[in-house]
């Protein structure tokens, strides 16, 4: 059978399933409770249970003493509802409720998704869990003190194994590495999740701009936003030179099929003969221009190289988009990448 939980202060409600832990209910429920290890570990989720019962479940001591459970602590990621249940925890709700953390990390394994794409999924240790919501980046933390930093590209509810997208930079210290040497079961060090570009809750229809591998970010807010049935419209615009630059084209395909409440748009700029390019061309803020003459009720995501967000920044501004509804990450390459 299932129970209902309610969370306070917020007054929020969801539904647990039998052998589903609390903090599993509310991330699949669209309620983001602040997490570490998701195993009973850290204490990251330990939150007050006001009314009802829980089964704690198997959890570490030092994470949940005996005097704690006397005080009606529980660890969410551990205890499963026996009742309906009320709990008191602060829901995260901007970057900063989550905590930066640094971490080891194994390349799980490496796909190239285009000439000069490749994709790298990265395995925390058993016992830890970035949390982050759906936009943000990480770090790499290089042996010389220098860093690296790529968006994430998987759903914060998918956080099993960390996806990014690396473009190559030719004569790049760190992308050469992972073009040339890089190798699934390296050992890496990360930092994060860092940025304010990430998915606000609004009933506002949201244009995305990618520009190359901005799509990762993207990516990231729209498994998001479709997992939990956002019902506000979302249309993509994806600019990329050639039809390869386009590296997962099918699965923005697949999201339009499956969405009513979402549009695709890719535009080529540089569109080869053997693209054989029947869609849009151009730059992909143009396009925006060319479909929005009032853009004065909409939010707008974009990430890219600086001067797309440069002229967005501006364009849509002259076409009404307030200024904070303009949320941006602008892909600064660093020297020596």
């Amino acid at each position: 059978m299932t129970y209902q939980v309610t969370i306070q202060p917020s007054g929020h409600q969801f539904t647990v399933k039998p052998n589903e832990t609390l903090l599993s209910a509310a991330l699949n429920a669209g309620f983001s409770l602040p997490y570490g290890c998701r195993n009973g570990a850290c204490g990251a989720c330990k939150g007050k249970v006001l009314a009802g019962s829980v089964d704690y479940g198997t959890h570490q001591e030092s994470a949940l003493t005996h005097d704690d459970k006397l005080k009606g602590m529980a660890l969410f990621c551990c205890a499963k509802a026996e009742s309906d249940v009320t709990i008191e925890v602060k829901e995260v709700g901007a970057a900063k409720d989550i905590p930066i953390k640094t971490l080891p990390c194994r390349v799980e394994r490496m796909e190239k998704l285009a000439e000069d794409v490749m994709a790298i999924w990265l395995k925390l240790p058993s016992n830890e869990r970035l949390q982050f919501l759906p936009g943000q980046y990480l770090d790499f933390l290089l042996k010389d003190g220098k860093r690296r930093s790529f968006s994430l590209a998987n759903s914060p509810e998918d956080d099993s194994l960390l996806e990014l997208h690396v473009r190559h930079v030719p004569g790049g210290q760190f992308t050469d590495h992972v073009f040339g040497a890089m190798k699934p079961k390296d050992i890496m060090r990360i930092s994060g999740p860092y940025g304010s570009f990430f998915l606000r809750e609004s009933d506002k229809p949201a244009i995305l701009l990618a520009g190359g591998t901005g799509f990762a970010p993207i990516k990231s807010m729209l498994n998001h936003a479709f997992k939990h049935h956002d019902s506000r419209q979302f249309v993509l615009y994806w600019g990329a030179k050639t039809l390869p630059d386009l590296y997962q084209a099918n699965l923005p395909s697949e999201w339009q099929r499956d969405n009513p409440n979402f549009s695709f748009i890719p535009v080529l700029s540089e569109p080869r003969a053997e693209d054989n390019w029947l869609g849009r061309d151009g730059y992909a803020h143009a396009a925006v221009l060319a479909d929005f003459a009032d853009l004065s009720g909409h939010q707008v995501y974009a990430c890219g190289a600086p001067p797309m967000i440069a002229a967005a920044r501006r364009d849509f501004a002259a076409r009404g988009l307030p200024e904070e509804a303009f949320f941006a990450d602008s892909f600064e390459y660093q020297s020596g990448s």
